[in-house]
């Protein structure tokens, strides 16, 4: 997806774009790609195409990694790796992203969108974003 959206032609290229990393942790784990690489990889498609991503991470600090990937600390968020928050996950990024295809160009993910999965994260772990 990414090579085609980038090598099309502009006026075939969406309007839109939200980029959603789902992780455990073991991104830290790739022999292939190093942290400032990802991050570089990331804030040219936030410069030159104006992608929007979204961090979700388990086990993990989802904010701090997610920054250290140049991702804003808004569009990160911790989640239970379970049946239970995964389910949550996908209901929540559902509505999300029909929610910002809604949207005038130019607008941008709701601020809230990570509301649900949060307080899902501090009831039944304690702690936050």
């Amino acid at each position: 997806i990414v090579d085609v959206q980038r090598h099309s032609a502009p006026d075939y290229r969406a309007d839109k774009v939200l980029f959603v990393i789902t992780t455990d942790g073991m991104e830290n784990a790739s022999r292939k790609y190093t942290a400032e690489r990802v991050k570089s990889m990331i804030e040219k498609e936030k410069e030159e195409y104006g992608w929007e991503f979204i961090f979700l991470g388990a086990n993990i600090d989802a904010v701090e990694t997610a920054e250290r990937f140049g991702i804003d600390r808004s569009h990160a968020q911790n989640f239970h790796n379970d049946s239970e928050g995964i389910l949550l996950n996908y209901s929540v990024l559902g509505a999300s992203i029909a929610s910002l295809r809604r949207a005038p160009k130019g607008e941008s993910l709701d601020e809230n969108w990570s509301a649900e999965i949060n307080e899902d994260f501090k009831r039944r772990k304690g702690g936050g974003r």
